[in-house]
């Protein structure tokens, strides 16, 4: 898998890296050391994809439209 922090990593790519992740483990070819590694590898990934899913909701949530449905602007995020 790659080396790269999942914290630095956008979320198309640590999707295309969770996917792999769960094609290894669903073949059931690799060690059992190996698949714990995966395993742990692919929560921490989810876990990623979810609060960047997360944080691009928010944004969409906060958009405000006029009366005739145009974007105006945005609302500030209570955080």
């Amino acid at each position: 898998m790659a080396d790269t922090p999942i914290e630095e990593m956008s979320f198309e790519a640590a999707m295309a890296e969770l996917e792999q992740v769960v094609t290894k483990l669903e073949r059931g070819e690799v060690a059992l050391e190996e698949s714990i590694g995966l395993y742990e590898r692919g929560a921490a990934l989810k876990a990623h994809c979810g609060d960047k899913l997360k944080a691009a909701e928010e944004k969409v949530a906060a958009i405000t439209l006029s009366a005739d449905g145009q974007p105006t602007g945005t609302t500030a995020l209570s955080e």
